[in-house]
């Protein structure tokens, strides 16, 4: 096992203070600029971790076998994963409708609601807004989260496919696929007639166990193990997806998902999980 210590504001007391609490005989190795690691015989104190959370580190405990060069296949979740903006919530930006619709996908995203039906409610609202608004907010609002680019690029420097699979939208999912550079993208359909959005839905929704089988479904394809798969999420709709993967990584998630992840990352950008994989 190693202890992986994450985020800018680790400094040499942080280290030496959490070395003498576990009381190891080797030292951190550095495994990026705000990354380091120590072997350890097993889990940590619940001291450590609360050191580190107070000091604002993250800090994962990582069994030895999870390193990058063992994985084929990473999943991951489009919206506040891999994008820093939930596109649904800013498309009802455009019709000044963006509180109403966010609390519905706050309220799923933490587990509350349902994730098919609140989807198709959400949709709904949507009904008449001309399909020219996806594009303004592609160009005025998508961000990438912190380390996207990097963690694509260090699955590829390792031979890791890469899929996006969203309860979002195809319009989007096919955007982030393209300018990231990854692998396949399955996301949802809006039904557009006429140039605008008609408040449904094409064909069968992206919830938790479909993006589930899409990962099972594509591992096989690879001639892959589920040890080989690593998933990334930060919803409740991301739980079952996750607990088919050998690995799964929390991102900036909620509290549900948090509990329930073998990893979950708070402080820094998606770089840590290839940090969190390096030996």
């Amino acid at each position: 096992m190693r202890l992986v210590l994450q985020g800018p504001a680790i400094q040499m007391a942080h280290l030496s203070h959490i070395h003498g609490l576990i009381g190891g005989h080797t030292q951190f190795m550095q495994v990026g600029q705000h990354a380091y690691y120590l072997p350890v015989a097993g889990d940590v104190a619940d001291v450590v971790k609360t050191f580190c959370a107070e000091q604002t580190i993250d800090c994962c405990v990582v069994q030895d076998k999870h390193q990058l060069p063992s994985f084929g296949l990473c999943v991951m979740d489009m919206d506040s994963t891999l994008i820093a903006i939930e596109c649904i919530d800013e498309i009802a930006d455009m019709m000044g409708i963006k509180p109403q619709v966010a609390d519905i996908t706050e309220a799923a995203m933490r587990g509350e609601l349902d994730f098919s039906a609140s989807l198709r409610q959400r949709v709904a609202l949507l009904k008449g807004l001309p399909v020219a608004a996806l594009q303004r907010v592609i160009d005025e609002r998508l961000r990438f989260n912190p380390g996207a680019h990097a963690w694509i690029e260090a699955c590829q420097a390792h031979g890791i496919k890469t899929m996006v699979v969203s309860g979002g939208f195809t319009f989007f999912a096919e955007h982030v696929k393209n300018i990231l550079g990854l692998d396949y993208a399955v996301a949802n359909t809006l039904e557009i007639v006429d140039g605008k959005l008609t408040g449904n839905i094409s064909g069968d929704i992206i919830d938790a166990q479909r993006k589930a089988d899409e990962l099972i479904k594509l591992r096989d394809q690879l001639g892959l193990t589920a040890q080989q798969t690593i998933a990334i999420g930060d919803g409740a709709n991301d739980l079952t997806m996750m607990s088919v993967a050998e690995v799964g990584v929390a991102y900036h998630a909620k509290p549900i998902v948090q509990q329930q992840a073998r990893y979950a990352i708070n402080i820094v950008g998606l770089e840590g999980v290839a940090h969190l994989l390096t030996l």
